[in-house]
């Protein structure tokens, strides 16, 4: 298909009416779609029902005797902490298992952070002027939820294709009243993209106008891979330390996409000092975490190499949802100028970047047409895309022939969305 934007004007009106009826008939068969959030599929969860019937046998105690029942042990079982910990890229001893919600710890230490300072801050996030954090857009929604929540400052720098522009976050980092970063450094949501070892010492190295300058690094999906190949990218905790920035990273990560999304554990990494003062912190909000819930995990996951088998059947399942959504697209937008997309080798999105001014009403036909897609805009802080261009897929949840009808529709929808933006254009440009 040639470019929407090289078309004569009267193959671009014939174009719009085609596609217009494609779509109609697409509407015609009452499908209800849903690819607005990436959750895991219920034949996913499937994987793991064998940790309802854990811990087996009566046997309720850790290796070193504790009775997981009851109270107590607020860093996390001695076993679980030191099952996750190559995951997270730290030693079992800076680790913490907490409950199933790795947003709630990454929460949890925002409002500690405002209330209470860090380690190495003058004061409570909350006692300066006018605290700020740098956001990679598109990025995380949740992320940009929580500082809108508390009313940090929100300031997006582009991705680059090897993570964020490391030279807006350099120079952004330099102004005190930037306390803190979001990143999600494998397979980040939604781009998908892998932050490359030189993005890594960046972060690491960067001198920070705010002495308690924390990177809230978000590992979601360390073991998320699509393809036989898996990605590593570099410990930015070995890297702060070599960098003399020791306490800078807070690594975040859950077994939500692992096991069962609502029953899984959460885990919190840092430097010493860090984890001292997260479990002071958290000592005020709980007597212990769910202790079962970690002899379950190890138990049925045991190690490192079966949370990768564990993971293999994953990726099983759902890169052929992955697959179905990019030939989609490559059918019916390659060539057209209506749109480019990420063929992510790892997470659970895909993004698209449509015509600049269509991602909104590209959400508002797909509505129409039975298919629910995140809101245009929720990938960037305060829901604000400046270009309205970014899409964020999430393929996961629907089965396999949902996907691919879902895709079509989709595709579909960018395309007309497109077509309708170029013709406005020509006709104001004749006005």
């Amino acid at each position: 298909m040639s470019l929407i934007a090289d078309l004569p004007t009267p193959a671009l009106a014939a174009l719009r009416i085609s596609v217009q009826a494609r779509l109609d008939a697409f509407r015609a068969e009452g499908l209800k779609l849903d690819m607005t959030r990436g959750k895991p599929a219920p034949d996913q969860l499937d994987l793991s029902n064998a940790l309802l019937a854990l811990p087996g046998n009566g046997d309720y105690f850790s290796a070193a005797g504790e009775d997981a029942r009851n109270y107590g042990n607020l860093q996390g079982l001695k076993e679980a902490r030191a099952l996750f910990a190559p995951i997270l890229g730290a030693p079992p001893e800076d680790v913490v298992v907490g409950d199933n919600s790795s947003l709630a710890l990454m929460h949890d230490c925002i409002v500690y952070a405002l209330l209470k300072g860090v380690p190495g801050s003058p004061r409570p996030w909350s006692k300066e002027a006018s605290p700020a954090f740098i956001c990679p857009a598109p990025g995380y929604d949740r992320h940009f939820a929580i500082l809108e929540e508390f009313g940090v400052r929100m300031l997006p720098v582009a991705m680059s294709g090897h993570g964020p522009d490391m030279d807006a976050v350099e120079a952004l980092a330099a102004d005190p009243s930037v306390k803190g970063m979001w990143c999600v450094p494998k397979y980040s949501n939604p781009t998908g993209e892998i932050y490359s070892p030189e993005t890594v010492a960046r972060l690491a190295a960067m001198e920070a106008g705010a002495p308690d300058f924390r990177l809230f690094w978000d590992d979601a999906y360390s073991v998320h891979h699509l393809t036989e190949l898996r990605h590593e990218v570099s410990n930015i905790l070995e890297a702060c330390e070599r960098a003399d920035h020791k306490d800078r990273t807070f690594v975040f990560a859950s077994t939500s996409k692992i096991t069962l999304a609502g029953a899984g554990l959460a885990f919190f990494a840092s430097s010493p000092a860090n984890v001292r003062w997260y479990l002071a912190c958290a000592s005020k909000r709980s007597i212990g975490p769910d202790k079962l819930n970690q002899l379950r995990h190890v138990r049925f996951l045991r190690d490192v190499a079966g949370v990768h088998r564990h993971m293999d059947a994953h990726r099983a399942l759902i890169a052929p949802k992955f697959a179905a959504v990019i030939k989609a697209l490559q059918r019916h937008l390659a060539g057209t100028g209506a749109a480019r997309w990420t063929a992510p080798e790892g997470g659970y999105f895909i993004s698209v970047e449509a015509a600049p001014g269509t991602a909104a009403r590209v959400v508002e036909l797909a509505k129409s047409a039975g298919v629910a897609l995140t809101p245009a805009g929720a990938t960037w802080p305060y829901g604000n895309d400046p270009n309205d261009s970014n899409l964020r897929l999430a393929p996961t949840f629907p089965s396999l022939a949902e996907v691919r009808d879902a895709s079509e529709g989709i595709a579909l929808c960018i395309l007309l969305a497109a077509i309708e933006a170029q013709s406005v254009q020509r006709a104001d440009s004749a006005a």
